[in-house]
């Protein structure tokens, strides 16, 4: 998979809580196997497996082979593109905070008292 061009978009990937969970483990450690992950998780190996799986699709996580183990790493970097996002956002509403202030500011200034 391309990493400039993944399967499944980032946002849909941290929609869910429990792919947010698994990032965040990830997040803690630099390499872990699947069983570990299972094992901090109140559902089965299969769904944390597809959990895993749509995670992969967005570039959020790379896996590999050791023997029979597989184990799963963070590839933070698609995170940046929803940095990117909320911080234009984050801007914009601050914008419109402040001009709100201010029209709020003004309307006070102009009633009497």
């Amino acid at each position: 998979m391309d990493e400039n061009n993944p399967l499944r978009d980032v946002f849909d990937a941290i929609a869910d809580p429990t792919r947010r969970r698994l990032i965040r483990l990830l997040a803690e450690t630099e390499e872990i196997p699947l069983h570990e992950i299972t094992a901090k998780f109140p559902i089965g190996r299969t769904a944390i497996s597809k959990h895993l799986s749509i995670l992969k699709e967005a570039g959020l996580v790379t896996d590999r082979k050791v023997g029979r183990e597989t184990r799963y790493r963070l590839h933070a970097s698609p995170i940046k593109e929803i940095q990117e996002w909320v911080t234009f956002y984050s801007k914009s509403w601050s914008t419109n905070i402040q001009r709100l202030n201010q029209l709020l500011e003004e309307e006070e200034s102009t009633q009497p008292q």
